[in-house]
This record gives C-alpha cells, sequence and structure tokens, in this order.
C-alpha cells in the first residue's frame, strides 16, 4: 500500500501525479475490501498515515519516511533519534539526532 502510494504521487514517474486524497481514498477503498488483513499497521494507522500525508505535503519515495513516523505516533513513541532531516516534516513526531 505505502509502494502504491509512493509511485502514484511521485512527480517523476507520472505526469501529473495522482493528488494524495486520490491516493487515500484508493487505501481506503481496499481497506474496505471484506476479508482484507494488513499485517502490520494496526487500527487507526490509516487515520494517522493521512493526516500525515495531508499535513506534510511529502509525496513519492518520502512516503516512505511518512509510515515510519505514523508508526512511531501511533504506538506512543515520544522520540525518534534519526540523522534523517527528513523526518522535520512531521512537527507531531519530536526527533533528535544522536549524532549531534
Amino acid at each position: 500500500m505505502h509502494e502504491f502510494i509512493a509511485i502514484a504521487t511521485h512527480p517523476r514517474v507520472f505526469d501529473p501525479p495522482s493528488p494524495m486524497d486520490d491516493a487515500l481514498a484508493a487505501w481506503a477503498s481496499w481497506q474496505s475490501v471484506p476479508n482484507t488483513t494488513f499485517l502490520a499497521e494496526t487500527e487507526g494507522y490509516s487515520d494517522v498515515l493521512a493526516d500525515l500525508l495531508r499535513n506534510s505535503g511529502v509525496v513519492g519515495p518520502r512516503i516512505h519516511d511518512a509510515r515510519i513516523a505514523a508508526l512511531c505516533l501511533l504506538h506512543g513513541v515520544k522520540e525518534l533519534w534519526t540523522a534523517d532531516r527528513d523526518f522535520s516534516r512531521f512537527p507531531a513526531l519530536f526527533t533528535r539526532n544522536p549524532l549531534i
């Protein structure tokens, strides 16, 4: 699912890329299919991810950073240690660079 959103919204793959709301609507429609099970993402995950994506404006390969941020927020992680500055796009998740 994350790869679908990353590819569908990537401006170098599609011209024009799919709007984020369209990609998220496709995800929601697939979630509503009976007997569909997501193995790692718990209840509420897609809402947290959708909020992060809409508020951050990330598209393409940065979707995977949003996935990590969403999982951290959903599971109550208070601080993410990372040297990756891309996580600053998600102000709801406090980050700390352990190399500084």
